[in-house]
């Protein structure tokens, strides 16, 4: 995978920058989020928990988990504990508010995490879930070997991110919106130059589809299954262990 970083005219890692660009565009992230894809992420996030519903986990661990609204749906699965990792401290701040408020501080833990280099014990989770948040490791591979280690025999990696859509004229209107209007509403509202013109990017960057669940075997997930949603804007992917 090509790497794409926020900030082409900064050094640091891409690590660094990723975690620096959501520092900067953290409080205004959840609206961003629902006013930039028209609110069917909330649907897409919705359908990624109807899988993790029937896997009945007790401990789910959700990767790049940002202000936490993931593991907020990830709750209608009923586990008894979901921890939210993410290189954000910015974000997490947020995410820990929200968790306040709404009272489920003592079910969702949220912690400044690497998914390259998570702190768990082998054989910890009996799920891990990502929403919009692999196509920001700096190594994919490394990211998904460390997730695939933390998860018990058995248990699935559930991740929903943003593909590439292919039908006419659905292919020509996303790219469309998401390299030309999406990049302009998201400097006005974040006040960060780049953050959304690397959103479009990133995707563009990243292996979606077939290419993704080839990545997945790569490191050791069994019944890969690839689920298109919304004409292929985004798709939900699973695994076993």
């Amino acid at each position: 995978m090509k790497e794409v970083v926020p900030y082409k005219n900064q050094d640091g890692s891409k690590k660094e920058q990723v975690a620096s660009m959501f520092n900067s565009i953290s409080k205004k992230y959840d609206l961003l989020n629902h006013l930039l894809s028209l609110g069917i992420d909330i649907y897409w996030r919705k359908k990624a928990i109807k899988i993790l519903k029937k896997h009945k986990p007790e401990q789910v661990l959700d990767i790049a988990t940002g202000t936490g609204d993931f593991a907020i749906e990830a709750l209608a699965a009923n586990p008894k504990k979901i921890i939210g990792i993410d290189i954000s401290e910015g974000m997490l701040s947020v995410g820990k508010e929200k968790m306040k408020k709404k009272g489920f501080s003592e079910r969702i833990f949220l912690e400044l995490g690497d998914s390259e280099n998570l702190r768990f014990e082998d054989n910890t989770f009996d799920a891990a879930i990502a929403s919009f948040g692999v196509r920001n490791f700096e190594n994919l591979e490394k990211g998904l070997q460390e997730i695939n280690r933390v998860i018990k025999p058995g248990g699935i990696i559930i991740v929903l991110e943003f593909s590439k859509p292919y039908m006419f004229p659905f292919k020509q209107l996303y790219n469309f919106y998401f390299s030309n209007i999406l990049p302009i509403v998201g400097k006005l509202i974040s006040k960060d130059n780049s953050a959304y013109t690397y959103l479009p990017e990133s995707v563009r960057a990243f292996p979606d589809g077939k290419n993704f669940l080839e990545v997945l075997e790569k490191v050791n997930f069994k019944e890969t299954k690839w689920k298109p949603l919304t004409v292929g804007i985004s798709s939900i992917y699973t695994g076993k262990k």
